[in-house]
């Protein structure tokens, strides 16, 4: 009976530390994706501080460009106060788009394209977007491992039990992501 007893609760144990184990990683991936979605959050933060700068330079050269600056301004905002991966995703294919018609007008202002503030600011937003670019492929890469580890079995069931939730990829448009951007300075 001793022996039978001491089977069981070795049973029970091994239960026991596999579901502290399975915890434990899902509450590591769910950090781990956190905080790639605060870096993209980061980045996206300095390309909004580099938006106003830049439209302010642009303006002084193309001052009857007003509907242009006041969309950059608009996406700008929407883009600040999405919340979900899915919300800021659509807000940010709206500022590049926005961005791209910026950068458009730029090109019909050759003072512009040799002001050297302007040139700086295109830098610091060409880096800004090579780094939003790398955070998004670690945050997808971060969600892709969490989310499996949620479906597969037998963890399902404790991800489940425990109400942890499927995260959003941080996607942009198909369109945007096949299409050249043609900046020329």
């Amino acid at each position: 009976m001793s022996t039978l007893l001491w089977v069981v609760v070795g049973i029970i144990a091994i239960v026991i530390l596999w579901f502290v184990a399975t915890y434990n990683g899902l509450i590591r991936l769910r950090n781990r994706t956190d905080e790639a979605w605060s870096d993209i959050d980061v980045q996206l933060k300095r390309r909004y501080d580099l938006i106003p700068n830049l439209v302010e330079t642009v303006k002084g050269y193309a001052s009857h460009e007003k509907q242009l600056f006041e969309n950059v301004t608009k996406a700008r905002s929407n883009a600040m106060q999405a919340t979900t991966p899915e919300e800021q995703g659509k807000a940010e294919n709206m500022l590049a788009g926005t961005l791209k018609s910026l950068f458009a007008v730029a090109e019909n202002y050759p003072d512009l394209k040799a002001n050297q503030n302007f040139a700086k600011l295109q830098d610091e937003l060409s880096d800004t977007e090579n780094k939003i670019q790398a955070s998004r492929r670690f945050y997808n890469g971060n969600v892709r491992d969490f989310n499996t580890k949620l479906q597969v079995f037998p963890t399902n069931m404790i991800a489940s039990m425990l109400g942890f939730k499927k995260k959003e990829f941080f996607e942009i448009e198909e369109a945007e992501q096949r299409e050249n951007v043609e900046v020329k300075f």
